[in-house]
């Protein structure tokens, strides 16, 4: 009975699946030089819209980028280096940059209100440092940020220490997924390959860390089947809901696509707390793993907890590894 009214409700979908062998990939024009909606805490979105235009090196998009590359946004993170705060300054580094930005008479890493213009005016003071080293500046303005100013203008570019180039090539492949929506997006091929790989799973019982293997039966839980279908149609995800939230361009609601993947927030101001995401089929509806207990299923996308859409491209980058479910 129930495969029977799946199989009805994907002949209802079958014509929105079908338009994504149909659209014709146009050109996207640049919805404005700000942030994608959502992809920033609402918290810090004012901030970096500021600062991320301190100089012609940065744009909110790169600022936002390496912020999340640095901490994923939280204002306690503390690396096993001893870098503190959101923008992760080194003590010695804070002691001769950090601002009291907010005039409270403090100057203080751990608030994002200093940390946060303190990263854009030291990113703008490093592009001036490393201003006559060939290459690209904006790469090398990054990797000084990274090993510091010395290693580049010692090596005349990007340092040969593979955390320095992969944290450059992180933040610039990034920084695609916070810039402004696209007015007109282009479609995905693999998108109907995708929804393909999800409807051959329908009805399978969902597993929290499942990705599919035969060690979980063959189960998966949210992300661990929208990252097994795009894997199929070649595109590799991010492993959970949070990370896949930057894996591609944003589009707006009014011009989601099948195949784009849809996703969930306990907390629309705050994409940090994006907790499931499903893949879209069209006519407002998603096949995703809800939870524990139910099945791989239709269901629809109109629910008080949508934040937003996300176009997969290429493969974008995560800061971390993970052990986080959905």
């Amino acid at each position: 009975m129930r495969r029977a009214l799946w199989f009805g409700l994907a002949l209802a979908l079958a014509p929105f699946v079908l338009v994504i062998a149909l659209v014709v990939a146009i050109i996207g024009v640049p919805g404005g030089p700000g942030l994608a909606p959502g992809t920033v805490p609402a918290a810090y979105s004012g901030l970096i819209e500021r600062y991320g235009n301190t100089c012609p090196q940065l744009t909110p998009a790169r600022l936002a980028a390496q912020l999340y590359q640095e901490s994923q946004f939280k204002p306690d993170a503390r690396s096993t280096a001893g870098a503190q705060g959101i923008a992760q300054f080194m003590p010695e580094t804070w002691q001769s940059h950090g601002l009291d930005a907010n005039s409270d008479g403090k100057s203080d890493p751990w608030d994002p209100e200093d940390a946060i213009p303190s990263a854009a005016v030291y990113d703008c003071h490093l592009a001036d440092v490393v201003g006559e080293v060939p290459g690209d500046l904006v790469s090398n303005m990054l990797a000084a940020y990274n090993a510091g100013p010395s290693a580049v203008l010692e090596h005349q570019g990007i340092p040969p220490f593979p955390e320095t180039r992969g944290y450059v090539t992180r933040i610039k492949q990034l920084e695609k997924a916070f810039a402004g929506a696209l007015r007109n997006v282009p479609a995905s091929s693999a998108g109907a390959l995708a929804i393909a790989f999800a409807f051959e799973r329908l009805g399978t019982p969902y597993l929290w860390g499942g990705e599919g293997t035969v060690e979980d039966g063959g189960r998966f839980d949210c992300s661990g089947l929208t990252q097994a279908a795009y894997r199929q149609a070649g595109v590799a995800l991010p492993r959970t809901s949070r990370q896949q939230w930057y894996a591609g361009t944003h589009v707006d609601r009014s011009q989601l696509l099948p195949g784009d993947l849809v996703f969930f927030a306990w907390d629309r101001n705050d994409p940090g707390s994006i907790h499931h995401v499903g893949i879209y089929v069209g006519n407002g509806h998603m096949i995703d793993a809800p939870y524990s207990g139910a099945r791989i299923r239709f269901d629809r996308i109109d629910k008080p907890d949508y934040i937003g859409a996300v176009r997969p491209g290429e493969r974008q980058p995560t800061p971390h590894a993970s052990t986080e479910a959905n």
